[in-house]
């Protein structure tokens, strides 16, 4: 159970990263559209968004950035197309799986008008969506007010000195599912200012002496000691 201490933590957090990061520049915002951010959300899987950006703009110039052009392709040549992301063959067959299950639902507009309890084992079923795929998706082509964890939400709180006793996805995501608002947009950026904090900041070997959070922080208080 989340205490009252670390829901202000939560949220002073990410207060401070709002005013220090412009998090408008985030890859996702509020007019992108659903195809990209669904495509986006499986190809960045063990990658960089960086190569997912590579794989995006081949798919738009070979004139496959459809659902019905991505199921209509070769595999060997969509697995061309997405090279950059590592594992062509198996991201690939994912895109195919997923917009065969999109079209087997009638397309975008009445899937996405599921409840998100239905939506959610319906995502997790589709061949290369696990849990974070599935809540990136929620989040923000659905715009449900859903919690995304992934490694970065880890690295954080756990350099200060917060988290969830257990380690697994279900564990961390009840955590901050119980101290941030239900609010879509607040969780949609919370998301965002972690994931580009830990990017440029907060690394595996990190930038503590610029840091927003470094008067919050036993290890970044320790690393300046040391």
């Amino acid at each position: 159970m989340t205490t009252s201490s670390e829901t202000d933590l939560l949220l002073d957090v990410h207060a401070r990263l709002e005013a220090h990061y412009d998090l408008d520049r985030w890859h996702w915002r509020d007019d992108t559209p659903v195809l990209d951010i669904c495509l986006g959300a499986i190809l960045v899987q063990h990658t960089s968004w960086l190569n997912v950006e590579k794989a995006l703009a081949n798919l738009r110039a070979a004139g496959a950035f459809s659902l019905e052009a991505i199921a209509a392709l070769a595999p060997a040549d969509l697995a061309g197309l997405v090279r950059p992301v590592g594992t062509p063959a198996t991201k690939a067959a994912r895109l195919q799986a997923f917009v065969a299950f999109v079209a087997a639902n009638g397309g975008f507009e009445p899937l996405l008008a599921l409840p998100t309890a239905a939506l959610r084992p319906l995502l997790l079923a589709t061949p290369g969506i696990g849990p974070e795929t599935a809540d990136t998706i929620l989040l923000y082509a659905g715009r449900r007010p859903v919690i995304v964890h992934d490694a970065y939400t880890a690295r954080l709180f756990r350099r200060l000195g917060s988290g969830p006793e257990g380690k697994s996805y279900a564990a961390w995501q009840a955590w901050l599912d119980g101290s941030l608002p239900l609010d879509g947009r607040l969780r949609r950026r919370h998301h965002a200012a972690i994931v580009v904090h830990c990017k440029e900041t907060c690394r595996a070997r990190p930038a503590c002496d610029r840091c927003p959070l470094l008067s919050l922080c036993p290890f970044g208080a320790a690393a300046a000691v040391g």
